[in-house]
């Protein structure tokens, strides 16, 4: 598979603090990349180097080819888009209004919007399920409801990379079974290339076909969604024992914290 994105020995300091230390990875196009790890490991920092919101790096990202301090924030935004995390979101825009802001890197100055950027619209609308919601406004929706709308945004962005920061955190079980079976189908069925983090491992674990660990700002893991789920691994990542409990129904075993470490 071809690498749409590579970082290579990314550092990021703020104020003074080191937060990355030489970083590297790749990902290849269709491919889903769960980023975990603690608290303050510096997983939200990666995501925003990523997707340009912070600049003050040294190293290098290459997305599709192309050196990222070379693009500017649309071209990036016509590469890659950015969910960020759902908390605090109080948007007085209507989810309609939400997603047709992911059309605007396509259009120029004095363009508006076609036939195809209200097709790509309905689309993403109707793949989270929110089209009954539209008309809406955002915060007359439930934190599940206005996450599917930001989501519904990046989908109608229709880029090749899709960028996420804990995309199901806070949300019912309901929500966060949906919002994984969004991205699945958009990485196996559309060919999207996703680099997510996630704070649950199962979720990661169940999404990805690689997992990489961050731990004091240095990736301490790599590797498959099965070696992810390793125990001894995972003790070594956060610091705490877990329980493997494996079932008929899925490959993977449902991984449980164990309390004392």
């Amino acid at each position: 598979m071809n690498n749409i994105i590579q970082v290579r020995n990314l550092s990021v300091r703020l104020s003074g603090t080191p937060i990355l230390e030489d970083i590297s990875f790749e990902a290849a196009a269709g491919e889903y990349v769960s980023i975990i790890g603690p608290n303050g490991a510096g997983k939200t920092t990666l995501i925003k180097c990523l997707s340009g919101i912070y600049s003050n790096w040294t190293g290098s990202i290459s997305i599709e080819g192309n050196d990222s301090k070379n693009l500017s924030h649309r071209d990036i935004a016509r590469l890659q888009s950015y969910v960020p995390q759902a908390e605090g979101r109080m948007n007085p825009l209507t989810v309609e209004e939400l997603v047709a802001t992911g059309r605007y890197p396509h259009l120029s100055a004095f363009t508006t919007m076609t036939k195809g950027d209200f097709s790509a619209i309905d689309d993403a609308l109707e793949r989270t399920g929110i089209q009954p919601f539209r008309k809406r406004r955002l915060n007359s929706l439930s934190g599940g409801e206005r996450q599917m709308a930001f989501i519904a945004a990046a989908l109608a962005q229709d880029t090749k990379i899709l960028l996420l920061d804990e995309p199901s955190t806070f949300l019912d079980y309901k929500h966060q079974a949906e919002v994984s079976s969004i991205l699945k189908s958009a990485c196996r069925d559309h060919g999207r290339t996703i680099i997510a983090v996630h704070h649950d491992i199962n979720m990661a674990a169940a999404c990805s076909n690689k997992v990489i660990a961050l731990k004091a700002g240095s990736i301490i893991f790599s590797g498959t969604a099965q070696e992810a789920t390793d125990t001894t691994t995972l003790k070594k990542i956060y610091d705490t024992n877990f329980i493997s409990a494996f079932t008929s129904a899925h490959p993977l075993p449902l991984i449980i914290t164990g309390g004392d470490t």
